[in-house]
Parts: structure tokens; C-alpha cells; sequence
């Protein structure tokens, strides 16, 4: 039984949202997860009754709202335009409620590097780094850090365009494949250990997921497409599940983020310690996604978290 208490959602009447467009797809690297996680949140949402309607795309999305379709909206578009705080701004100037973190929150968190600054302005613990500019040596950065290290874009999610190196052999080719991405490349000490991460739900950290994937590491493959990765919720006991708990939301919270989430985390196999990698301002919601399992732990379905979610968006739920 789940320890978590949520009081009863404030609203029950699912006219309250209007018409919501449930924005997904796009044109980010994450495009296929992304409409795979609107399919699912669109069947939620009209199960339960909304006016939902799916929309692919920010330019399909601003055309849509030029014509006064929609009165809020459900965002679901991973990566790129829809959490680097663009969408977010346009949302705000055009006075549309929508789902997830605002402006400054969305786009801190999508760029590792300075959500990094942030949380080791704070004392929160993050795995040493450096920022890879454009002819930079990347063996003296290595040495710096001291391999392994972890090759990857600053401003990407779903491990796309991330390498594990072991070696200055590997180097070269782990930085070939990141700047085929936009923005910068982040060095990063590889933390050999658990892989958890910690849902956030309002102010709530929700149960902890400790990652079990079949392979050496926790890959796109392992993350969306592989059915033998393992989910282990709750991931830690005791005061461990305590303090992973208060570590994510306070690195959520210091990136500016709020209504929903979710925090990736490693911890040090031989020391114990807790390394915060990234928040996620809009997660997955596939059928191999972390947030739904977490919340199902904590006793709340899939169909309840979507319109917990998405009552966020109301002024007398979110404040905002």
C-alpha cells in the first residue's frame, strides 16, 4: 500500500480544461519517443473525458492558437523547442496555460552544463566536469577530469549522442558523434554505480527508480525499445530513499523548475554518495517510461497522473 498521501484532485469536471491541445512530435532527435508519450497522454486525457486534441509541432501548434482552437495546453514535446524555454515563452506572451516548467526553468534544465553551475553554486552534488568548446583538447580535458569520462551534447535527452570512454583512444570518435548535435559538449566523470532517478509531482518527490538494464549501461536501446531492463521501485530503504528524495527535488527546485518532472541521479558504488545528472522537464510517457512507474508506486495510475498533470494548469491549482 502506498505511503503517499496526494489529497483528491481539486477538479472533476473535465470541462474545467476546455479544449487542450496535447502538443507532441516535433522536430527534435527525440521526435518517435515524443509521439509515442502524446499517444499515450492524448488516450488518457479523452478517456476521461477532456476535449483533447494532438498537435505535432510548435509551428502547427502557433497556427492552431492564432485560430483560438485551444485554451490550454498538455506538453508532451521532448527536447529541442519544446524544453528549451522558446515554447514556453511564446506560451506566456500569448497568456495559453500549459503543463510543465515555465521559461527560465525549462531552459536551464535542458542545458546540462549550466544547470551543473547551478547546483555546484549550492553545494548540490554533480559529477565534475568540463565544457568542450570547438578545438578544445579534449585529452587534456580528460586527464583533467580523469577517465572514465562520459562524452555528450549539453542540450540533448534519451542518451542521444552520449559516450561511455575508457580510454584516450576513444576520445576522438565519442566526440565525432556529439557535435553532431546543437549546442555545446560537456566532459563529464563517469560515476560507476546505481542508476536511479526520482520523479517530481507538484512539490512531491515520488518514489525512486533504481535502473537495471541488461547490457553495460542504460542506452536508448535499454530505454525505449529493450523489454528485459529491469525498474526497481522503490529504488533504495530507509533513510538512503529519504535523502535521494530531498537531493532531486532541491535540484529541481534550484533549476527554477516546477509542476512535473523527473531527475536523474547516479550513485557511487564505492562511496555511497548521490551525483545529480539532469532534470527532465518533460519525461517520457511511453510504456518503458520512469515517471508513470513511479507514480503507479506512489498510488496513482496513469490516467490520474495525465490529469493531475494537466490540472497544474488551472490558477486555482497551480498559483502560477
Amino acid at each position: 500500500m502506498s505511503t503517499y498521501a496526494f489529497p483528491a484532485p481539486r477538479v472533476t469536471d473535465p470541462g474545467a480544461f476546455g479544449r487542450v491541445a496535447v502538443l507532441l512530435g516535433g522536430t527534435s532527435s527525440e521526435r518517435e519517443v515524443s509521439l509515442d508519450s502524446g499517444r499515450n497522454v492524448l488516450e488518457a486525457l479523452q478517456s476521461r473525458g477532456v476535449d483533447a486534441t494532438a498537435v505535432d509541432g510548435v509551428a502547427a501548434l502557433t497556427g492552431a492558437l492564432a485560430q483560438k482552437k485551444f485554451d490550454r495546453v498538455f506538453n508532451i514535446l521532448h527536447g529541442g523547442e519544446g524544453e528549451n524555454g522558446v515554447l514556453q515563452g511564446l506560451l506566456e506572451a500569448l497568456g495559453v496555460p500549459y503543463t510543465g516548467s515555465g521559461v527560465l526553468g525549462s531552459a536551464l534544465a535542458l542545458d546540462k552544463i549550466r544547470s551543473k553551475q547551478v547546483w555546484m553554486a549550492l553545494d548540490l552534488p554533480t559529477p565534475g566536469y568540463r565544457r568542450l568548446a570547438k578545438g578544445d583538447d579534449v585529452h587534456a580535458a580528460a586527464k583533467a577530469i580523469g577517465l572514465p569520462v562520459i562524452v555528450k551534447p549539453s542540450c540533448e535527452g534519451s542518451s542521444v549522442g552520449v559516450s561511455r570512454v575508457f580510454d584516450d583512444a576513444g576520445l576522438q570518435a565519442a566526440v565525432d558523434l556529439a557535435v553532431r548535435y546543437p549546442g555545446e559538449l560537456l566532459m563529464e566523470q563517469m560515476i560507476v554505480g546505481d542508476e536511479l532517478t526520482v520523479a517530481i509531482l507538484g512539490d512531491v518527490a515520488l518514489p525512486s527508480i533504481r535502473i537495471v538494464p541488461k547490457g553495460e549501461w542504460y542506452d536508448y536501446h535499454a530505454k525505449y525499445k529493450a523489454e528485459d531492463t529491469q525498474y526497481l521501485c522503490p529504488g533504495l530503504e530507509g533513510a538512503d530513499e529519504i535523502e535521494i528524495g530531498r537531493i532531486a527535488l532541491a535540484a529541481f527546485q534550484a533549476a527554477g523548475c516546477n509542476g512535473w518532472g523527473r531527475v536523474d541521479v547516479m550513485r557511487d558504488r564505492s562511496s555511497g554518495n548521490f551525483y545529480l545528472l539532469e532534470v527532465n522537464t518533460a519525461p517520457g510517457m511511453t510504456s518503458h517510461s520512469l515517471v508513470p512507474k513511479s507514480a503507479k508506486q506512489a498510488g496513482i495510475g496513469f490516467g490520474e497522473l495525465c490529469w493531475r498533470i494537466l490540472e497544474q494548469t488551472l490558477p486555482e491549482v497551480a498559483g502560477r
